[in-house]
């Protein structure tokens, strides 16, 4: 074949080529596969939800657009919402529990933002305030998850009059107390080192102010607080049992404002601001309490000497770069001091700080890197006769973490992420260091994560969840590391150096969730949630003290795993205008390698601590019921809870399953609030739980004329039951032009139980075959009033 030949049979094979292409194309169209470009063109609508007054990003509001059927979002804990349609004219509803709904028509020819302000609920003549009835997302796939409402939060009575974030929690299903004179909280059967308690993205290792009497938030400069109990997010890890989420306000971006509050033994003040007007702000809150003030008052000279004091300051910025990005800084610091003479002192605090960038990438993508430090230390000082002695010990954190959210299409958003953590602890650190003494080495620990999770609507009916989380721990060196017996007596001691990885461990932590709507207002709920622990508090007391001591896994301490499974029906029941939320969740949760003591542990200065801690597996079980109004002259809430928690060790009682110590099989909240007027409103709470299992002398015996005493089996007796009534009224002054005060008085424990804090058990002295158990109780009635001024 010549080249003359060639040149018209490629032509037509070109010619051929474009005809094919042609029908091809027809024929997709014909088919509906090529449609025309403006019908197949997908957009997105995506911005920032805020308040219209502040400019405070409005977590959680929803956003409903006016498809067939009707499509929605939810805005991310930055504000942030994204939704992808096809291009239209649409309306657009924007909701938010106490603020005025947001209605828009938008044209979407293309990739559209639309940022929204909220305007909050006005108050009208008959002082009702105006608030769009926004009901929960009974389609959401979580379980387990209460979010705390700050102005809910405001109104309950609480002792000496100081609003608390975890106290209030205490009053939910699930959530147990630790006692009077205890932050400490159990959720679901795990103890109170099991929960991530989090602000602004850093974890705080101890929440409690004045031995447990306040916890560390300041409720005026708290935006959010969200309890993730049942269903925790790939996001959170390092705690076995919840999650406390707490973020603080951005600062008023419009006009600066302020709030403060004078009480009985603490005041405190707020201001915020802007920098710069609509492009960055400022908020500043600090705390303090003067009862030491009150001691100097005093005629005896020693209890004059006394103090007895915290403060705290939580400061924020951040600054609008562009529209896409956003920069903030944020911290705290506070400090407790509690002295008796010049004989005994002891003081301990948290700071932490958390740098934060937000970048929007398009319209789907949406992503958050963080850099945070977090550090906790404690010091007791004790004088015995001419020599001081004092005691140090720390946890400081290192923390980088990423996440990055992609809004896939309406009912499908993917997030990804990692996270690394560099722990420094130091445990209980003796000075002046005498002969022989050994002095306790720090621990490091590197511990990391990565984490991917998918949230899709399936069906109008079925939502699903589904994640996963990979984290290790790598135990690094500098020091020494034993092996023990079965005794806990040191078989052997390693040496390694500085930066050595001595061992590393390794969890894959899924997690799913779903729910399934029977109609409109019901909707049956499921989760199982894997999680796992690396750092464990050893406390040989329910109640916690400051001197508790924190230790990362080893060559002999494991990471803690725990599993559950949950499964709910939620139902919101209308009448009229009102509804009330009404909801019974179960759960199942077992757990490995749970911590116990030996008898007579040694647990604050002990260089080989290790041996003296048990290892065996726990479970908890139990029955949540809520049923909770939210709107109207009267609010409030009902919760009950039905749980065990036990151990099995194998050291202890051969084995056999025992109450573990945040064991309380029933607990009981009723919370009440009521609208007089425009300028009265009442409240109430009262709540009962069983008493904390404790370990009881059940006899005595003889040896050689010496009397000793037999005890129970492990946690085999009970402190008596815990029941209290608070009461609280508000009486608001009349808005003046540039102020609105209050007046806030209260009562806590009104009908004066003797509640028990502690018992112990004395040799009677009369008769030594005799025991007498003394009960410790802190508060009868505790009367408070505040004044409460916003400008």
């Amino acid at each position: 074949m010549t080249n003359s030949t060639l040149i018209p049979l490629q032509q037509k094979m070109v010619r051929s080529k474009r005809t094919f292409l042609r029908v091809v194309l027809l024929t997709a169209a014909s088919f509906g596969y090529g449609r025309s470009y403006g019908q197949s063109e997908r957009v997105s609508l995506s911005g920032t939800i805020r308040d219209g007054k502040s400019g405070e990003e409005l977590l959680g509001a929803a956003i409903r657009i006016s498809t067939e059927p009707l499509q929605g979002a939810v805005a991310n804990e930055y504000g942030f919402y994204s939704l992808t349609v096809a291009p239209g004219t649409y309306k657009v509803m924007v909701s938010f529990v106490g603020y005025t709904s947001f209605d828009s028509t938008v044209v979407l020819r293309g990739d559209t933002r639309l940022d929204v302000r909220m305007q909050p609920g006005v108050e009208l003549k008959e002082f009702t305030v105006v608030k769009d009835r926004v009901k929960r997302d009974l389609a959401k796939p979580e379980m387990g998850v209460e979010r705390m409402d700050m102005g809910t939060l405001e109104r309950i009575p609480v002792i000496l009059g100081e609003r608390d974030v975890i106290k209030a929690l205490q009053t939910l299903p699930g959530v147990k107390s630790g006692g009077d004179g205890s932050a400490g909280f159990f959720v679901r059967g795990g103890s109170a080192d099991q929960n991530l308690v989090q602000l602004d993205e850093a974890p705080v290792y101890n929440p409690s102010h004045l031995l447990g009497f306040f916890s560390t938030f300041n409720t005026n400069a708290i935006k959010d607080v969200q309890l993730y109990k049942g269903s925790i997010p790939a996001e959170f890890g390092g705690r076995l049992s919840s999650v406390l989420d707490i973020k603080m306000k951005e600062g008023n971006e419009r006009e600066f404002g302020g709030k403060a509050s004078i009480g009985l033994i603490s005041s405190n003040l707020m201001l915020e601001g802007p920098l710069k007007k609509d492009r960055s702000s400022f908020l500043i809150a600090g705390r303090r309490t003067y009862a030491d003030l009150f001691l100097k008052l005093s005629s005896d000279t020693a209890l004059r000497q006394n103090k007895l004091y915290f403060y705290d300051l939580n400061a924020k910025v951040n600054y609008k770069l562009g529209e896409k990005d956003r920069l903030y800084l944020s911290g705290y610091f506070g400090r407790d001091l509690l002295g008796f003479g010049n004989t005994f002192g002891i003081d301990w605090g948290n700071l932490t700080g958390t740098l934060r960038w937000n970048h929007v990438y398009g319209s789907k993508w949406f992503s958050n890197t963080s850099l945070i430090y977090s550090d906790y230390d404690y010091g007791v000082k004790i004088k015995n006769g001419a020599s001081d002695v004092s005691v140090t010990s720390s946890i400081r954190d290192v923390n980088l973490s990423y996440e990055l959210s992609y809004y896939q299409k309406p009912g499908s958003r993917f997030r990804f992420g990692f996270n690394s953590i560099h722990h420094t602890i130091t445990p209980g650190r003796v000075s002046p260091v005498s002969d022989g003494t050994v002095v306790p080495q720090d621990r490091n620990g590197w511990e990391n994560a990565v984490f991917g999770s998918w949230e899709k609507t399936v069906s109008d009916r079925l939502t699903i969840y589904l994640g996963l989380r990979g984290s290790s721990w790598s135990v690094l060196g500098k020091g020494d590391f034993y092996t023990f017996d079965s005794e806990g007596r040191t078989l052997d001691t390693l040496r390694y150096g500085a930066g050595t990885f001595v061992k590393t461990y390794v969890n894959a932590e899924p997690r799913a969730s779903l729910s399934y709507q029977l109609s409109k207002n019901t909707s049956l709920k499921g989760a199982y949630v894997r999680t796992t622990q690396n750092l464990h508090l050893l406390s040989n007391n329910t109640a916690g003290n400051p001197t508790d001591r924190w230790m990362p896994n080893s060559n002999n301490v494991r990471p803690e795993i725990g599993d559950q499974v949950s499964a709910g029906v939620f139902r919101d029941i209308a009448y009229g205008e009102e509804v009330v939320e009404v909801s019974i969740e179960s759960y199942y949760k077992w757990m490995q390698n749970q911590i116990d003591y030996r008898d007579g542990a040694n647990l604050l200065v002990n260089e080989a601590i290790e041996g003296e801690l048990l290892f065996g597996k726990g479970r908890a079980y139990g029955v949540e019921l809520l049923v909770r109004k939210r709107t109207g002259r009267f609010s409030g809430w009902l919760s009950y809870t039905w749980s065990r928690t036990e151990r099995s060790i194998q050291a202890i009682e051969d084995g056999r399953w025992y109450p573990a110590r945040q064991d309380r099989i029933h607990d009981v909240s009723i919370v009440g609030m009521y609208d007089l007027n425009e300028r009265w409103n009442f409240s109430a709470l009262w709540t009962y739980n069983t008493g904390a299992p404790i370990t009881i002398p059940s006899g005595k015996y003889i040896v050689d004329e010496q009397v000793f005493t037999a005890y129970s089996e492990r946690n085999g007796g009970r402190m008596p039951a815990y029941h209290r009534l608070d009461l609280s009224a508000t009486l608001k002054k009349r808005k003046e032009a540039k102020y609105a005060g209050s007046w806030v008085f209260s009562v806590f424990n009104a009908y004066g139980r003797m509640n028990p804090y502690s018992i112990r058990f004395e040799v009677d002295e009369k008769d030594p075959t005799r025991t007498n158990a003394v009960q410790t109780s802190l508060f009868r009635w505790v009367p408070s009033v505040s004044y409460n001024i916003n400008f």
